[in-house]
């Protein structure tokens, strides 16, 4: 019996992790600590991401809106960040009114761009920077990077966060010292020094 459930426990994490599960809880695992580091409470980080997918899903849903178009939505703290490319101000103006209609979004930052959305190469600079950026605020003593979400569209960077004055102009300098970034956009809620 014991011999059963042994080889029943091994086949089972086997397959999990040929199935990609085990880079899951890995995951999960450096999430828990970021999420430790973050200011807002669980249940505003549960609100953020469900408002983030609300949102992406109206603006997706809306074939009017997204024909022609690249919108990315990014809610931190109740805050959207709008980024991407549209065919005009009409549909800029769509889009932002479907993050306003969500009752957890308290302020709209529309920084979509009315041009042809970008390409896949540019999408994938813009990812790589993001890393950069994220791994440079992670290695700087006194900068504790689960304060800050990064977010980067046509060389862009987009740092959001709850954090100090002091701490958000160290954030920046070091974003601006990243090989690639071509401009800082802060979208902080300031708080006061503890």
């Amino acid at each position: 019996m014991k011999r059963l459930i042994g080889a029943t426990l091994a086949t089972l994490l086997i397959v999990t992790s040929l199935q990609g599960c085990a880079p899951i809880i890995v995951a999960g695992a450096a999430t828990s600590a970021i999420v430790t580091q973050d200011r807002r409470s669980a249940g505003t980080i549960l609100d953020d991401q469900t408002s983030e997918l609300k949102i992406t899903n109206a603006i997706h849903s809306d074939t009017q809106l997204i024909k022609n178009a690249r919108i990315k939505v990014t809610v931190f703290n109740g805050v959207a960040l709008l980024l991407g490319q549209v065919p005009s101000e009409q549909h800029r103006k769509r889009a932002a009114a479907h993050a306003r209609q969500n009752m957890k979004i308290k302020q709209v930052n529309n920084e979509i761009k009315i041009t042809t959305p970008i390409g896949l190469k540019v999408q994938n600079n813009d990812a790589a920077i993001t890393f950069k950026v994220k791994s440079s605020l992670l290695s700087t003593r006194g900068v504790t990077s689960g304060h800050f979400k990064v977010v980067s569209e046509r060389g862009i960077v987009y740092l959001m966060g709850l954090v100090t004055r002091k701490a958000g102009d160290t954030a920046a300098r070091i974003t601006q010292r990243v090989k690639g970034v071509q401009g800082i956009v802060k979208v902080f809620e300031y708080i006061e020094a503890p």
